[in-house]
């Protein structure tokens, strides 16, 4: 009889362990919660929950940001933000509102952060926290193809010069002006500034190299002086104090895909 009851029991406690068993793939949501929670730490982040960034850049300003003939923005800079989206996971919601208006957009907090051929001054770096510098340029005069007369500073006098307003090219005119003593004409983009040069109002214009030497690479008739002048280098913006999460991204996937080749394959693209 104590045998029959020992049986019994084990059969009960057999049968509440399958029943358990049955009913297993269902957690508590304690269970599921912490589950979760699990998934995060492990640097998993969860389904759908990809942050989107509005990153405001420029129109015109090829190599770096322009249009192809299918209207889609190419370039160094788009490249780049989408090589780092896809290496930090993020997406990319590009507002293309050229140079000074994604700069009131960023300041204004309608745009999350701004790639757009930017340089990095001290006087900018009081009003925008910058990333680590991701192109050091340089400054060229260029004038029109069939222009014979300007081939110094000093040629320069009583004439106007076009420039590009917050380009490298612009400050280093300014720095210029009075010593050469010419007038500056000033645009907002840079095919403004090139026409200028072409019909003749303006005798030149100073222009980051890389942007100038693609222009003319691809048929603008100008053509460059031999001197190239030391520029700034180009960094990614955010708004002072904001958005520091982003700036970090931009960073870490910056050094990711130069360690990886991407970055260098991006340039090479545009520049050779």
């Amino acid at each position: 009889m104590k045998f029959f009851k020992s049986a019994t029991a084990i059969a009960l406690t057999l049968t509440m362990a399958m029943g358990l068993a049955a009913c297993g793939g269902s957690a508590t949501p304690d269970e599921t919660e912490k589950d979760a929670q699990d998934t995060q730490q492990q640097g998993e982040a969860p389904s759908g929950d990809v942050k989107t960034y509005k990153i405001a850049t420029d129109t015109t300003f090829a190599p770096f940001e322009f249009a192809d003939e299918n209207g889609n923005y190419v370039g160094i800079d788009i490249d780049i933000i989408n090589a780092i989206a896809e290496d930090q996971g993020f997406e990319v919601d590009l507002q293309v509102l050229g140079f000074s208006a994604a700069l009131q957009a960023v300041e204004a907090g309608q745009a999350d952060g701004m790639i757009a051929g930017m340089s990095i001054t001290d006087e900018r770096k009081e009003r925008y926290d910058f990333s680590e510098p991701y192109y050091d340029s340089a400054v060229v005069m260029a004038v029109s193809a069939t222009n014979e007369d300007i081939k110094s500073y000093e040629d320069l006098k009583g004439k106007n010069v076009a420039v590009k307003v917050g380009t490298e090219g612009f400050a280093f005119a300014n720095s210029i002006q009075d010593q050469y003593d010419f007038d500056m004409v000033v645009f907002d983009d840079s095919n403004g500034m090139y026409q200028d040069v072409k019909v003749g109002n303006s005798v030149a214009c100073f222009e980051d190299y890389p942007v100038i030497a693609y222009g003319i690479q691809q048929g603008l008739p100008l053509k460059l002086h031999d001197k190239q002048e030391a520029g700034n280098s180009y960094g990614f913006a955010v708004s002072k104090g904001k958005n520091a999460e982003l700036l970090q991204k931009f960073n870490d996937g910056l050094a990711n895909i130069k360690e990886n080749g991407k970055y260098q394959e991006i340039v090479d693209s545009y520049t050779k």
